[in-house]
């Protein structure tokens, strides 16, 4: 660190602590962008290095007024180009303009993603569904960011092991209405197909699934489990899952996002079974198109609108020095009732063998 007035100064971590009331261990902190130091007492040390006229470390520099990065895993699922338009238009009529990160297969990841957002100066970021909602993940590059004073909001998926604002649609009611649905349409045999279960989102599901189907089904837990099925959030994950389910008897599967419903329609048809009249669907997100697939798709809506707004909220309140409350903004899902749900067959069917499809 060099002084901007002088380069035979040099500046020294006394001086920097006197000036700013603090001990020289918390300006050592502060300049090395470690986490555990409150956001006025990292305001008072940088205000004491401009009082000295000592330039600030690149990491601690002012940032712009005008950038809000947003990273997604990814834009293939149509239920995140939707949180990135509700959020870009948000953030624009505050003033600011969004710059979208995205990981893609073999490309950045969310670490080198963060970095660089972080190194052109962006007033904050705003994760989708990111390695906040892998319980297997390190959560300390979270506090490292915060460290380095950088605001940030997190979407679907919570850990208390990060002081942040967390948006997430609640996970166990959007289920619970999913099986209510096809439990009053008569369906005794429901299964879930889902993503990996170290994903909080999943975990949660999951956990509502078990309660519904032992209160509305008399089902405890070990003969639920195999009736859920974990794969991956893709449209050819969820016709793998939906297959093992088959293989089991279900008349009905939930799914956890709008392209595993897919999937699932797609492996019932190639066992021959009509969807909705044999075989039951219902999907999560109400992704943008969805309501035009064959059959039209039931699905459980998540709050995209609400939610995008709320995070952008919260990051702006935390960039312009009044910082949201450190705990889980929950909204509330709908059930969007459509044609790929209908009333359970009168007997139970045995699933025809694979056919071969064009």
């Amino acid at each position: 660190m060099r002084p901007v007035q002088s380069s035979a100064m040099t500046a020294r971590l006394a001086d920097l602590a006197a000036q700013a009331g603090v001990s020289e261990a918390t300006v050592s902190r502060v300049l090395n962008g470690k986490p555990g130091v409150s956001a006025t007492t990292r305001q008072s040390v940088l205000a004491a290095l401009d009082v000295l006229g000592y330039e600030r470390p690149v990491r601690l520099r002012r940032r712009s007024a005008g950038l809000v990065g947003l990273i997604t895993p990814e834009l293939e699922n149509p239920i995140f180009p939707a949180f990135a338009q509700v959020i870009g238009q948000a953030l624009t009529r505050q003033g600011y303009t969004p710059v979208l990160a995205t990981q893609t297969p073999g490309g950045s990841t969310e670490d080198e993603l963060t970095e660089m957002l972080v190194d052109r100066g962006v007033a904050g970021i705003i994760f989708v569904s990111g390695l906040h909602a892998d319980t297997d993940a390190d959560m300390g590059r979270y506090e490292q960011l915060r460290g380095q004073g950088v605001p940030f909001v997190l979407i679907n998926g919570f850990s208390d092991k990060v002081q942040a604002p967390f948006v997430s649609p609640d996970d166990r009611t959007a289920v619970e209405l999913a099986v209510t649905h096809l439990t009053a349409l008569g369906h005794r045999r429901i299964g879930l197909a889902l993503g990996p279960k170290r994903f909080v989102p999943v975990q949660r599901k999951i956990e509502g699934f078990l309660r519904c189907v032992q209160e509305q089904l008399g089902l405890d837990a070990a003969t639920a489990a195999p009736l859920v099925q974990h794969s991956l959030y893709t449209l050819e994950g969820g016709q793998a899952a939906a297959a093992a389910l088959i293989e089991q008897g279900v008349t009905a599967i939930v799914c956890a996002s709008d392209m595993m419903a897919l999937g699932a329609i797609r492996a019932a048809r190639q066992r021959g079974l009509d969807v909705p009249r044999e075989m039951s669907v219902v999907g999560f997100d109400d992704s943008p198109l969805i309501a035009f697939t064959d059959p039209p798709l039931t699905t459980i809506r998540q709050p995209v609108q609400a939610m995008g707004q709320a995070a952008v909220r919260a990051l702006l309140e935390e960039i312009g020095g009044t910082p949201a409350p450190h705990s889980e903004f929950v909204f509330h899902p709908e059930l969007v009732v459509r044609g790929s749900t209908a009333s359970a067959p009168k007997a139970a069917r045995v699933p025809r063998p694979l056919r071969a499809t064009r």
